[in-house]
């Protein structure tokens, strides 16, 4: 679908490098233009921020940040006067309301009487004593986009939960990179070597739970125990390296790999496991018909890992983890099953491509809506 005569303008508080192919292909769609507004990370996240779309008029906003953790909150200075100067047909923001100022942005588009779609992971009802009103404050602010886009079908739930209709809710599935373009290569029937090869993409950090992968490949039964591959870097370097020496010294860290650099390590591997949250390069990794394991987290590895493709782990489970890793390397043929069926999930249903389509539709809608008001 094309829409050449609509202007987008699209608000993140942060451009991360990953999300950059997305936004390019997005912003082909829009002959009318594409105008980001965009700010700085703080020094701690070491989100990696230097890539930019090629076809986007980007400005820099600049990021007020207000405490931590659940805490957290963001002002970005001049969104409206952003708004005022590019003038979108159509605006895509951030439905977290937690960025304060998203209100003003949507206000001044629905005085210009121009729609305003949210993007996010869904409307989680928390818990505590401030709950009723949490929930107040995240309806209020949620019912105000025309439509909402969100990543998994568990947040498309939560969103008919907080009130908002289904005609109104688009799901997206997260993506980092495009329909792969050719099929994986072949894998043998044997492990290489007799030994399995289980792998690990991503940022170093606390929250990934890279310590209990690499506890949990010791505790396997030896004839079991995987070449295990470490691909990154980050704060947690240093203390999972003196954890490996301790306690599985035949784990392996390859540093930071980008692109190509990537391809003969998922080529070699046998499984991929993310046993901590986040994790783009999960969809990544099964574009090179690798099986998968993740923890579940934020919902949206319920769309990408399934029954017969992986194993969803609960979050910081370990005794699971070593039972279900012991499970996956023990059968190779179910092994490659598996990762024939991840590389049809993301050739047919989870991509890039797919991605842009249904932003494009919610953006028709939004558009066709407003104007029937």
């Amino acid at each position: 679908m094309s829409q050449p005569l609509l202007k987008l303008g699209l608000q993140q508080r942060v451009l991360a490098g990953y999300r950059v192919p997305f936004f390019e292909l997005l912003g082909g769609r829009f002959e009318g233009g594409f105008g980001m507004f965009t700010g700085d990370a703080r020094p701690e996240e070491m989100i990696e921020t230097k890539r930019e779309p090629k076809n986007c008029q980007l400005i820099h906003a600049h990021n007020l940040h207000f405490f931590e953790g659940k805490y957290y909150l963001c002002w970005q200075m001049g969104i409206v006067q952003w708004l005022q100067i590019w003038n979108p047909d159509v605006l895509i923001l951030e439905a977290n309301p937690r960025y304060l100022s998203q209100g003003n942005a949507i206000r001044w588009m629905h005085q210009q009487d121009k729609p305003v779609v949210g993007w996010g992971l869904g409307a989680p009802s928390g818990g505590g004593i401030l709950a009723p009103f949490v929930r107040f404050w995240r309806r209020r602010f949620i019912s105000r986009f025309d439509a909402v886009i969100t990543y998994s079908h568990s947040g498309a739930a939560s969103y008919r939960d907080a009130g908002i209709p289904s005609h109104r809710i688009f799901v997206a599935c997260n993506a980092a990179t495009a329909k792969p373009k050719q099929a994986p290569a072949p894998r043998p029937e044997n492990y290489l070597e007799n030994k399995p090869t289980v792998l690990f993409v991503g940022r170093l950090q606390a929250r990934k739970r890279v310590d209990s992968l690499i506890r949990a490949c010791a505790a396997l039964p030896l004839e079991l125990q995987p070449r295990l591959w470490l691909v990154g870097d980050g704060p947690e370097m240093e203390g999972l390296k003196n954890l490996a020496n301790a306690v599985y010294p035949s784990a392996e860290f390859l540093g930071v790999k980008f692109g190509e650099e990537l391809t003969p390590i998922f080529n070699q591997a046998d499984l991929f496991v993310l046993p901590g949250t986040g994790g783009l390069a999960l969809q990544e990794a099964m574009s090179y018909g690798l099986p998968v394991m993740a923890a579940e987290a934020d919902g949206t590895q319920a769309d990408l890992v399934r029954a017969g493709n992986g194993w969803r782990l609960p979050p910081g489970d370990e005794g699971m983890l070593i039972q279900m890793l012991g499970n996956a390397l023990s059968d190779i043929k179910r092994l490659r099953r598996m990762g024939q069926e991840s590389y049809r999930i993301v050739s047919e249903e989870v991509n890039l491509e797919k991605m842009v389509e249904v932003f494009s539709l919610a953006i028709q809608f939004a558009w066709e809506a407003r104007k029937m008001l």
